[in-house]
């Protein structure tokens, strides 16, 4: 190779990256036995910026445009490398390209349940999953506490320490909430608004600003849940002895309507005369007042007087002093 091919190899004309595969955040420009020549040209990209580090230390940083490097545009490298404004010579330096694109659809979900304390269910353990997205917005400080002198890092490098933290400020926000469970369930929106405050500032001290936050389910475990559907299905019903008598009374007609001739038709009465008698008690007991005054009940079905009884062949009800059933001659006995 001529000699001044070999040369002109040493000098570096353009800088300028584009993105070869997703999920980049951080590339460091190929550097090796190679120096900045100076009026070198300097491309960012939208959606990217460029940072230069001189001897370890921090200088420059470029958002998106056309640059031509002198000491005009590299006022902070100057300053570190003593230059006068008449600098002429190639210089060295380490440039980091950042990509500020937004990284879209990143998932977070709690891989155990959070403890929390609900007002309503009392120490429940709950589970969450969503989306989440976020772009770097500060390459000096993402580059000093995170992708430091790496040639690459990527978005994977980062996402499990995202997720944890989100489900660690999750906690936070259901500690401090004191919204019953219920209400932080139909009102998702509001309450990754509220995640979403809570790790802004996280966030932010590395760097990185946090554009969307998404909760999409929250649910308790399987045996707290069947738990719960019980306690709703009971709010439903409300009043249960109510609802009983509810139910025994739309069972009359249907008993009384059974198939079966007199007997059947006897053995519907029969029970709705016992159904009847189970209603009217709980009703009397209900108005009981409380001052300890009593108040008659009607007689029961074993007491003397005109109550009735059942034949015992056909099961007509029949008055308890007939010796012989009226329908089927049968004697009483």
């Amino acid at each position: 190779m001529p000699l001044l091919d070999f040369l002109s190899q040493q000098f570096i004309d353009v800088i300028e990256w584009t993105e070869d595969e997703g999920g980049i955040l951080a590339s460091r420009y190929p550097m090796a036995e190679m120096e900045i020549q100076n009026n070198a040209r300097l491309t960012v990209r939208e959606s990217q910026m460029a940072v230069f580090i001189n001897e370890g230390r921090l200088a420059d940083v470029f958002g998106p445009g056309l640059y031509t490097l002198n000491t005009q545009n590299l006022p902070l490298l100057t300053d570190l490398m003593n230059w006068d404004k008449k600098f002429e010579s190639p210089f060295k330096s380490d440039v980091y390209f950042f990509s500020t694109r937004m990284q879209t659809a990143q998932r977070w979900g709690t891989a155990t349940p959070i403890s929390i304390r609900d007002k309503e269910f009392g120490a429940v353990r709950l589970r969450g999953y969503g989306m989440y997205s976020w772009h770097v917005f500060d390459p000096r400080v993402f580059h000093q506490k995170l992708s430091g002198t790496r040639d690459l890092y990527r978005v994977v490098d980062i996402e499990n320490q995202l997720r944890n933290t989100i489900v660690g400020r999750m906690a936070d926000v259901f500690a401090q909430s004191s919204v019953p469970f219920l209400d932080m369930a139909a009102n998702q929106m509001e309450l990754a608004q509220r995640i979403a405050d809570a790790l802004q500032p996280t966030f932010v001290d590395l760097g990185l600003a946090l554009d969307t936050f998404v909760v999409e389910n929250l649910s308790l475990p399987e045996e707290l849940q069947k738990a719960l559907d019980a306690r709703i299905g009971m709010n439903m019903v409300g009043d249960l002895s109510r609802f009983t008598q509810y139910q025994v009374a739309n069972s009359l007609p249907i008993a009384a309507a059974n198939e079966g001739g007199a007997a059947g038709a006897g053995v519907g009465i029969g029970a709705g005369l016992a159904a009847g008698q189970v209603m009217a008690q709980q009703i009397v007991s209900s108005l009981q007042p409380q001052g300890g005054i009593a108040v008659a009940t009607p007689p029961a079905a074993g007491a003397t007087g005109t109550a009735a009884k059942f034949c015992t062949n056909c099961g007509l009800s029949i008055p308890r002093p007939a010796k012989f059933c009226p329908e089927c001659g049968t004697s009483q006995g």
